[in-house]
């Protein structure tokens, strides 16, 4: 339920998209209980979920690194991407402090803040799914627009699950 005068994830989502002149599809989709059942449930592979992890740097700021289902952020990889020394996931309400949206929702399309994108090189020439920005939902996008859309950087920032 959104509280009235209030816009929901959903909406941020949506007018965010066509600001950005990004083509997206929002679906309901039913709970699942593992990666592998939410992927079927898709019509996807594990690795064309893609989790966006909000990551807090040690001055406070915040990235978002964009990981498929299947793989697992690599800290020193994405270390040396950003330059620093100490990377963190935030606990949640930072998380939700830095974005407007809950985990398991976010998204960087309609996040409160502009925070940079990192995105791992295996997710190009994809259409993806990831959070749309409510419990309940997910987005789907090609990925190279999104890329393109907030001019990540491109990298291998992840490892084997």
């Amino acid at each position: 339920m959104t509280v009235p005068g209030a816009e929901s994830g959903l909406d941020r989502v949506t007018d965010a998209a066509g600001a950005l002149g990004l083509d997206i599809e929002i679906r309901e989709r039913p709970a699942a209980n593992s990666l592998a059942e939410a992927a079927a449930l898709l019509g996807l592979t594990p690795a064309d979920i893609v989790k966006t992890l909000v990551v807090k740097r040690s001055d406070d700021t915040y990235l978002f690194a964009l990981i498929p289902g299947d793989r697992s952020i690599s800290w020193p990889k994405l270390r040396a991407v950003v330059g620093v020394n100490k990377l963190q996931l935030p606990d949640p309400q930072r998380a939700h402090a830095a974005t407007g949206y809950e985990r398991g929702t976010i998204v960087p399309i309609g996040s409160t803040h502009a925070w940079p994108v990192y995105a791992d090189d295996s997710i190009v020439g994809k259409r993806i799914a990831m959070g749309a920005g409510a419990h309940g939902y997910s987005l789907f996008v090609d990925a190279d627009a999104l890329i393109a859309a907030f001019d990540a950087t491109v990298a291998d920032i992840s490892a084997e699950a």
